[in-house]
């Protein structure tokens, strides 16, 4: 490690874009140093780490897809390089794919969505828990999972695959929240709902919130800003005694 970091670190998987950029931006306003990682929209990975940097924060990109066990080794790497230490993972990066019925959903495809939406989390904490726990002689951290209102809710006729696969990350999040309980870590797992990002592109209906937004209470679907602030919220010592714990940002639904 060639220097520690005064401030606090936080790593946000899946940073250049939607809820993932809009928490690195406000965790850079609140004090942290930030590091994302992305897979492909390098430009967009830039953009954010410039407005960490405008914000006076230090910032680190890496392309590193969450799936794969290496790049994550190499990720978790470059932020002991760069910074010295990590106190709060984001586990945010996922991914969704066109909207189907079951009998419509290959192999492949389901295979990738496990691998991202619920390995790729796993590996991530695993790496962050060698480095934060007291047992490895950590100061302690904060682990926050970016799920879905889809685990609830099943995502009928659209992708049962990525709501299932959330449905695993809530289940991990409960386990490991005990598990790592009296190590000074805590896990907590965000809920989003029918937010604004350009996810519902890659489910092909890039206008899915409006159209579903009457089914929401308040009438309308969430900005990214709005889940940033309950993810560093959960990251905070204000949740100090929350640990274990599912917040719903979904506006009611």
């Amino acid at each position: 490690m060639d220097t520690i970091s005064q401030a606090p670190v936080i790593l946000i998987t899946g940073g250049s874009r939607g809820v993932g950029a809009a928490t690195a931006r406000l965790a850079a306003a609140q004090g942290y140093d930030v590091a994302i990682s992305f897979v492909s929209n390098e430009a967009a990975a830039l953009a954010v780490t410039a407005d960490v940097e405008a914000a006076g924060r230090r910032a680190l990109r890496a392309r590193a897809d969450s799936a794969d066990p290496e790049q994550v080794t190499q990720l978790f790497a470059a932020i002991d390089r760069e910074f010295g230490r990590i106190d709060v993972l984001v586990n945010n990066a996922a991914v969704l794919a066109r909207q189907s019925r079951l009998d419509g959903l290959g192999f492949e495809r389901m295979q990738r969505i496990f691998a991202v939406n619920a390995i790729g989390p796993i590996l991530c904490a695993q790496q962050a828990a060698k480095r934060m726990s007291y047992r490895h002689n950590g100061r302690g951290g904060s682990v926050i999972n970016v799920s879905s209102a889809s685990a609830r809710l099943g995502s009928p006729g659209e992708y049962v695959d990525y709501a299932a696969s959330k449905g695993a990350l809530e289940t991990f999040t409960i386990g490991f929240a005990k598990e790592v309980a009296r190590d000074g870590i805590r896990v907590n797992c965000i809920r989003p709902g029918h937010i604004y990002t350009e996810m519902h592109a890659s489910g092909g209906e890039p206008g899915r919130v409006d159209r579903v937004k009457d089914s929401i209470p308040m009438g309308r679907g969430g900005q990214p800003e709005e889940v940033a602030r309950a993810i560093l919220w959960l990251a905070s010592a204000e949740a100090s005694f929350v640990t274990g714990t599912f917040l719903d940002v979904t506006g009611g639904k």
